[in-house]
C-alpha cells in the first residue's frame, strides 16, 4: 500500500502539480504573514530600544525642576569622570553628551520628523587610541569643531548627503549648517532600524545637549565579577549627593520595556491579525482543495477495496499520500513565504517613515505553524473523505464518481454556521452603547465580526441555493451555457460554497475596512481643517518650540501671501483643568480661521480678555460677559488672573479651546515672547510646489517647522492609522490573489472532475465557445456569490463598530465608499472570470470522444 501511495503521487502530475500548489500559496500565505508580524514588531522594539548590554550602570544629574541648563549638569564633567574611573570594579567609563536633534535632507525636506523613529545626536568621545569605538570612522574624519558634523552612513543615503555637504540642522531653537567631514557606522539598533545619527565634536555636543564642559550621562562598564547591584552601590557613595544618581543597566533595560511595549502595542496587532486570519485563508484553500481531491478518487478506492486492500489500509494509504505532498509542498511554500515576508516591507513601506528596518525574523511559531498547516491540515482534509469513501461498497462507489455529501453532515454544517453567524451578530450588536476603543471592546469587535464570517463560511451552501438562484436570472441571458452555468453551480452547494470561501473572507475585509477607512478619512478631514480658512499652516513641532518673529515677518513679505498670521499656542489652567488657548491677532483671525460665534465675536478681543470654545463653556460653566480665574502657561495655580470671556464659538480645533489676545499669551507661555504658527492665506488660494518653497525658505529651511496645506494637515492627522491601513489594505491584496490563486485552483479541479459531462456536451452539439462561456459563467456565479456574502458581512461589522471610533474623533460618521465597493465588485468578478480562463481553455480543447471515454 506504501508502493501504491508512492506511486499514486507520482502518475497524476496535474493532479499532483495542482495539490502541490493549492498547499504552497497556503503555506507561503501563513509563513510571509508571521515572519511578516515578527519581523516588524521586532524592528519596532529595536528603534526605540538601546542597548544595555555593555552598559552596567549609568549616571544621569539628579532632575531638578527649575535648574538652568549649566547648573542641571554641574556634577557630570571632566573631575567626575575620572573620579569614576578610580573606583573598584570599574573596568571602563564613558561619558556621553547625547540629546535630539532634527536633520534636514539635502533637499530641504525633515528627516523623520513625524515619525516614531528617532532622531539621535551624540558626541564623538575618543578614546585612549584616539578612535570612538561606539561610532567607528567609514569615510572622511571626526568632527572638530562647531562646524562640522559626521553622520552615520544610512543617515547620509537616506538624506542625499556626500562628504564637504553643508547640513542643514535644528536642536530647538536656531538652524544649523555644518560641514559634512565624516562618515560613521553604528550598532545602535534604534539608528539602524531606520533613526537619524548626527555626531558632533565633544564641545559641540555639550553645548547642545548639556552644558558647556559638562555631560548628560556617563556610562560605566564592571569588571568580571562585579555585579551591577554592588557596582551602583560603589558609584553611588562617590556621587555629590543630591546632584547625580546611579542606575544599573537591567533597570534601564527593564524601564524601556515597558516604554517600548506601550509604544508598539497598536503596530503589532495588526499585523498579527493578519496573521490569524492568514491561518485561516490558508487553511481553507487546503481543505477545500484536498476534500474535492480524496471524493473525486472514490472510485479509484473502490477499486483497491475490490482487490483486497482493508479500509485501514485504504485509509492510512491515502493519509501517507497526504502527508508526503503536504511535507513537499510545505518545504516549497516556506521558502516563498519567506521571499514575501523579505518584500513586504519595501511594498508597503507607504511614507518610508511607516515600517523600520531590521533583518527577517524567525520565531518557532513561524516555522511550526506552516508546518502544521501544510502537513496536519493536508492530512486531516484527507481523512475524513477517505473514510467516507472506504465506508462504501466496492460496487456502489464505483457505479459513479462523485458521491452526495451526507445529509446529516450537512445540516449540522449548517446548523453551527447559522448559530456563529447569531453569536456574532448579537456581540456586534452589544457594542451599540459603545463609544470608545477600548481593549475590552475591541476584543468584543473582533470576535464577533469573527465569528459572524466564520459562521458565513459556514452557513454557505444553505446560502448558495437562494443566492445562486437570483444570481441566475443575470446568467440565463446567455443562453443555454447561461442555464447550464446556473445548474452546475447549484448541483454542488458544498463545492461552490468551498470555491467561494477565501474570496469571501477576503471581500468581507477588505469592505469592513474600506468602509471605517473612508468613515475614518472623512472625519480626520473635517477635524484637521475644520475653523481653517488659511491655506497654508507654518508649525512648530510643539509649545516648546519657537518661530523666530524675524520668520514671520519674512513669511508675509513672501509673494503670493496675502495674510500671515502669528498665532502663539499655549496652556489654560482653570477649574482644575489644563485645556489649550491660542493666542491671536483680532485684526487678522478672520481672514485665517473660520470661527463661528454663538455670542459674542473676536473683535472685543484685548489684554484681559478671552473667548472660549463651547465645550470650555460647558466646562467651566461661563457665557459671555462673565468673569473666570485662570491661568495661562505652565505652573498652573501660580497665577491665576482674572480675564473676561467676549465670545463662545463652536468647538474648532484650529482655534482650541480658547483664543486670548496674542501677546497676553506670548508673556506667560512655555517660551516668553514666542509664536508656535504662522497662518498663511494666499492670494486666490493658491497652492503650489513652488509657493511651498519660498515659505519654507521664508523660516530658513529649519527641520523643527512644519509647512503644510490644507491637505497635507489631514495627511498628518490620519498618521499612523492612515499608514497601517495602508499596510493592512497591500496584506489584504496578497489574500485576494490567494484566493484567487485558489479558485483557479478548484476549477481546474473542477473541470478534470466533469470530463465526461463536458464530452456529453460536445457531443450533442456545444462548440468550444460555449464550453468556454459555460465554464465562466460558473466562475462568475461562484465569485459573485462569494462577494455578496463578504459585502454583507464587512458592511454589517463596519456599521457595528463605528461607534468604537467616536470617543477618539468626534466628527466620525458611518460613511459608505461607494466607488471601493463598486471596484471591490468589479475586481471580483474579473478575478473569477480570470481564474476560469485556463480550466475553460483546458474543457474547451477536449475532444467529445475522448472526453465521454475517460475513465
Amino acid at each position: 500500500m506504501l508502493r501504491t501511495a508512492l506511486r499514486n503521487v507520482l502518475a497524476h502530475k496535474a493532479r499532483l502539480t495542482m495539490t502541490v500548489l493549492a498547499v504552497c500559496l497556503g503555506v507561503a500565505f501563513i509563513t510571509g504573514s508571521l515572519v511578516f508580524a515578527d519581523s516588524t514588531t521586532a524592528a519596532f522594539r529595536a528603534s526605540m530600544s538601546q542597548d544595555y548590554a555593555d552598559i552596567d550602570v549609568s549616571v544621569t544629574p539628579t532632575s531638578r525642576p527649575g535648574a538652568e541648563e549649566a547648573e542641571q549638569y554641574a556634577a557630570l564633567d571632566d573631575v567626575l569622570v575620572r573620579k569614576l574611573s578610580a573606583v573598584a570594579g570599574v573596568a571602563s567609563v564613558r561619558p556621553a553628551a547625547d540629546g535630539s536633534v532634527t536633520l534636514a535632507a539635502k533637499d530641504g525636506t525633515p528627516m523623520r520628523a513625524t515619525s516614531m523613529m528617532g532622531r539621535f545626536g551624540v558626541a564623538y568621545v575618543p578614546g585612549p587610541d584616539g578612535k570612538d569605538g561606539r561610532h567607528p570612522l567609514t569615510a572622511g574624519r571626526a568632527p572638530r569643531d562647531s562646524g562640522e558634523v559626521a553622520l552615520d552612513r544610512g543617515t547620509a543615503a537616506a538624506g542625499g548627503y556626500v562628504l564637504g555637504d553643508t547640513v542643514t540642522l535644528a536642536k530647538d531653537g536656531p538652524v544649523l549648517r555644518m560641514r559634512l567631514v565624516g562618515l560613521v557606522s553604528t550598532d545602535d539598533s534604534r539608528v539602524n532600524a531606520g533613526g537619524t545619527l548626527a555626531v558632533f565634536d565633544r564641545g559641540t555636543a555639550q553645548r547642545l545637549f548639556a552644558a558647556p564642559g559638562h555631560y548628560n550621562r556617563i556610562d560605566l562598564t564592571a569588571t568580571a565579577g562585579t555585579g551591577q547591584p554592588l557596582l551602583s552601590q560603589r558609584v553611588t557613595a562617590v556621587l555629590p549627593a543630591d546632584r547625580a544618581e546611579a542606575t544599573t543597566g537591567a533597570a534601564q533595560a527593564a524601564q524601556q520595556a515597558v516604554f517600548a511595549n506601550s509604544k508598539i502595542h497598536s503596530y503589532e496587532r495588526l499585523p498579527v491579525l493578519f496573521a490569524v486570519v492568514s491561518l485561516f485563508i490558508g487553511t481553507l484553500l487546503i481543505v477545500n482543495t484536498f476534500t474535492m481531491l480524496v471524493a473525486r478518487r472514490s472510485r479509484e478506492i473502490a477499486l483497491l477495496r475490490a482487490v483486497g486492500a482493508t479500509r485501514r489500509q485504504v485509509v492510512l494509504s491515502v493519509l501517507a499520500e497526504a502527508a508526503l505532498v503536504g511535507l513537499a509542498a510545505s518545504a516549497l511554500g516556506f521558502a516563498a513565504g519567506l521571499g514575501v515576508a523579505a518584500v513586504l516591507p519595501d511594498v508597503l513601506g507607504t511614507s518610508g517613515d511607516l515600517l523600520p528596518g531590521g533583518p527577517l525574523v524567525i520565531s518557532p511559531a513561524a516555522v511550526l505553524a506552516p508546518l502544521v498547516v501544510g502537513v496536519g491540515v493536508t492530512v486531516s482534509a484527507a481523512w475524513l473523505p477517505s473514510r467516507r469513501a472506504a465506508r462504501i461498497a466496492p460496487v456502489e462507489a464505483m457505479r459513479t464518481a462523485e458521491q452526495a455529501p451526507s445529509a446529516v453532515a450537512s445540516r449540522v454544517r449548517a446548523g453551527a454556521g447559522l448559530v456563529l453567524v447569531a453569536v456574532g451578530v448579537g456581540l456586534l450588536f452589544s457594542l451599540g452603547g459603545a463609544d470608545s476603543a477600548t481593549d475590552e471592546n475591541l476584543r468584543t469587535a473582533m470576535s464577533g465580526a469573527g465569528l459572524l464570517v466564520l459562521g458565513l463560511v459556514l452557513a454557505a451552501p444553505l446560502l448558495a441555493g437562494p443566492v445562486v438562484r437570483f444570481l441566475g436570472r443575470f446568467t440565463t441571458r446567455f443562453g443555454v451555457a447561461g442555464d447550464l452555468a446556473r445548474e452546475n453551480t447549484l448541483r454542488d452547494p458544498r463545492r461552490t460554497a468551498a470555491t467561494a470561501a477565501t474570496l469571501l473572507l477576503s471581500t468581507a475585509l477588505v469592505t469592513g475596512l474600506a468602509v471605517i477607512d473612508q468613515s475614518t478619512s472623512r472625519a480626520l478631514h473635517a477635524q484637521a481643517a475644520a475653523g481653517l480658512s488659511a491655506d497654508y499652516v507654518i508649525s512648530a513641532r510643539d509649545t516648546t518650540t519657537a518661530i523666530a518673529a524675524a520668520d514671520v515677518r519674512r513669511v508675509a513679505d513672501v509673494p503670493g501671501v496675502r495674510t500671515a498670521s502669528a498665532v502663539a499656542d499655549s496652556t489654560i489652567s482653570a477649574g482644575g483643568r489644563v485645556q489649550t488657548i491660542s493666542g491671536v491677532d483680532p485684526e487678522t483671525v478672520d481672514d485665517v480661521m473660520e470661527l463661528h460665534f454663538v455670542s459674542g465675536s473676536a473683535e472685543a478681543l484685548r489684554p484681559g480678555h478671552i473667548a472660549v470654545s463651547q465645550s470650555f463653556a460647558r466646562d467651566q460653566h461661563v457665557t459671555t460677559g462673565d468673569r473666570i480665574r485662570a491661568a495661562i502657561g505652565p505652573g498652573a495655580g501660580d497665577h491665576d488672573e482674572s480675564y473676561t470671556v467676549v465670545g463662545v464659538y463652536r468647538d474648532n480645533p484650529t482655534a482650541q479651546d480658547a483664543i486670548g489676545y496674542r501677546t497676553d499669551v506670548q508673556e506667560r507661555g512655555f517660551l516668553h515672547d514666542s509664536v508656535q504658527r504662522v497662518l498663511v492665506r494666499t492670494t486666490g488660494g493658491a497652492v503650489s510646489a513652488d509657493l511651498e518653497k519660498r515659505l519654507r525658505a521664508a523660516v530658513s529651511d529649519s527641520p523643527l517647522l512644519k509647512v503644510q496645506n490644507r491637505a497635507e494637515l489631514v495627511e498628518e492627522q490620519a498618521g499612523v492609522a492612515g499608514d497601517l491601513m495602508t499596510m493592512v489594505f497591500g496584506l489584504l491584496a496578497i489574500g485576494v490573489l490567494i484566493s484567487g490563486l485558489g479558485m483557479v485552483n478548484t476549477l481546474a479541479m473542477s473541470v478534470s472532475e466533469r470530463t465526461r459531462e463536458i464530452g456529453v456536451l460536445r457531443a450533442i452539439g456545444m462548440d468550444r465557445s460555449g464550453v468556454r462561456r459555460m465554464i465562466c459563467l460558473e466562475a462568475v456565479c461562484v465569485a459573485a456569490f462569494g462577494t455578496l456574502l463578504g459585502l454583507l458581512g464587512g458592511l454589517f461589522g463596519a456599521w457595528k463598530v463605528s461607534g468604537l471610533a467616536n470617543g477618539a474623533i468626534p466628527q466620525y460618521s458611518f460613511s459608505l465608499p461607494w466607488g471601493t465597493l463598486a471596484c471591490v465588485v468589479l475586481l471580483s468578478l474579473c478575478a473569477g472570470a480570470a481564474a476560469a480562463a485556463l480550466p475553460a481553455r483546458r474543457a474547451a480543447a477536449l475532444g467529445p470522444l475522448r472526453a465521454v471515454t475517460d475513465s
